[in-house]
């Protein structure tokens, strides 16, 4: 069973939604990516609730990023919109 749902948004937008409620990571739509902070990173941007899922959200949105066709950067810089 999935712990994460994703949505792409038409302002570059991806909506993670999870158990405890929903955020936005950046998805460029010229050549598609989506950026998701690096763990230790996400320690800092998560909302609380995401802090401790960042395995899974990985693991989720790499399944994610190759059923869509989509690359996934894992970088320090990337952010996370509560």
């Amino acid at each position: 069973m999935a712990t994460f749902t994703f949505q792409s948004k038409w302002k570059e937008e991806l909506v993670c939604a999870g158990p405890g409620g929903t955020f936005v990571l950046d998805f460029t739509m010229g050549t598609p990516f989506v950026y998701l902070p690096t763990e230790q990173a996400w320690e800092q941007k998560a909302p609380p609730w995401a802090k401790p899922l960042w395995p899974a959200l990985r693991d989720e949105l790499q399944n994610w990023c190759r059923s869509n066709d989509v690359g996934l950067v894992v970088d320090d810089g990337a952010s996370v919109y509560c």
